[in-house]
């Protein structure tokens, strides 16, 4: 089956995982005080705590803000536990490296802030955000030696903007994700519809004309065996012709045009003796418009066959309209009513802006099909 092009590029998944890295990992400069406050403490162990608790650090936060990125680009929620969880390890490793950087570890609450504000929803994040905020001028008015740094403050409140700037953008790309996975599901289904649509004109035509023919070589066997072998020769052609139709029909390759469905009109009719008046000639018509009116036969005469029992049928073409008329019962039920030939010619003819009347003749018994493209469509350049 061939599907339409691809209505929008999905997410290119390497490129937002690096991308995912990237911004959490641009923010880890701000380490570098207490780095260099642990790699000159005089003791080894002090630097040796103070070194691998920042890089454990860094390491943590940058995998739980990819952790929790992807899980929104895949239309998830970060669990409220998890979140929680998540700010007590970073909390805690910041907490554990006091001995080897000193005050400079509320540095540490930078991340803990942006990191509350892609993990937790708006109120608990802006409460997480306001308390490390707090936090450094706190802790130098509490504890002697730890000065007040107001650039931790700044940083704190930088980063969880940005970061809020960063989420949004995140739930933007997989909301967008999601509706073009949605847009494609609805492609293929639309695709998967005109398929089956088109089979169903095809086989139910084409195996109309089959059975009618069929019939009548079975009545010709005794009474014309000569004319008989020519229905049953008809009857291979046209087995071959509805099977290359559907192998066609599914690889796209197969076209319906008004001269082609006249000439299998007229071996149709005639094969169910019923009279046909069809036009000699046909006018040059546009690709699109030349194959409406070539369903459009088509789907008339399979019900003139199948269902009308009339003995006469006329086809009229002119440039901007196409009519079958039959003096057969005329419709059964609702006047319109229809089955799923005349469902799927509506659905062609409104991709044009043509009209489909169907009910009796005005000018007496039987039926009538006519699908008319509006004033100045059979003006526009052929396709």
């Amino acid at each position: 089956m061939h599907l339409p092009p691809d209505p929008g590029q999905p997410v290119n998944r390497s490129h937002w995982r690096f991308t995912g890295w990237l911004l959490a990992a641009v923010w880890l400069f701000f380490l570098n005080i207490p780095l260099l406050t642990a790699l000159h403490q005089p003791e080894v162990w002090r630097r040796v705590v103070g070194a691998s608790t920042l890089v454990a650090f860094g390491f943590c936060y940058v995998w739980i803000f990819q952790w929790s990125r992807a899980r929104r680009l895949h239309g998830g929620d970060v669990p409220p536990a998890l979140a929680w969880a998540a700010l007590a390890v970073l909390v805690g490793l910041g907490l554990a490296g006091i001995p080897g950087t000193d005050g400079d570890w509320l540095t540490t609450l930078v991340f803990v802030a942006a990191a509350a504000v892609f993990l937790l929803p708006g109120k608990p994040a802006f409460v997480v955000v306001t308390l490390a905020a707090l936090a450094p001028p706190a802790a130098a008015a509490l504890v002697p030696g730890w000065e007040s740094e107001g650039t931790v403050v700044f940083a704190v409140l930088l980063a969880s903007f940005a970061m809020f700037g960063v989420t949004r953008l995140t739930q933007r790309n997989a909301e967008l994700q999601r509706a073009q996975e949605e847009i494609r599901r609805l492609a293929v289904a639309e695709e998967r519809a005109r398929a089956a649509r088109d089979l169903h004109d095809i086989l139910g035509h084409s195996l109309t004309v089959v059975a009618v023919k069929a019939e009548l070589a079975g009545r010709l066997l005794t009474l014309d065996p000569a004319r008989a072998a020519s229905e049953i020769a008809d009857l291979e052609r046209l087995a071959r012709q509805a099977l290359a139709d559907v192998r066609g029909t599914v690889g796209a390759y197969r076209g319906v045009s008004l001269a082609t469905e006249l000439a299998g009109a007229r071996s149709a009719l005639a094969a169910a003796g019923i009279a046909a008046e069809l036009p000699e000639t046909v006018p040059s018509l546009p690709t699109e418009q030349d194959e409406l009116f070539g369903w459009t036969v088509r789907e008339a005469v399979t019900n003139v066959v199948r269902h009308s029992g009339a003995r006469r049928c006329e086809i009229r073409v002119d440039p901007s309209a196409v009519e079958i008329r039959d003096d057969g019962r005329g419709p059964v039920g609702e006047p319109g009513a229809s089955g799923h030939g005349l469902t799927g010619l509506r659905e062609r003819a409104r991709r044009l802006d043509a009209t489909v009347t169907v009910g009796r003749r005005p000018d007496g018994p039987g039926f009538r099909l006519r699908v008319a493209l509006p004033a100045g469509a059979d003006e526009r350049p052929g396709g």
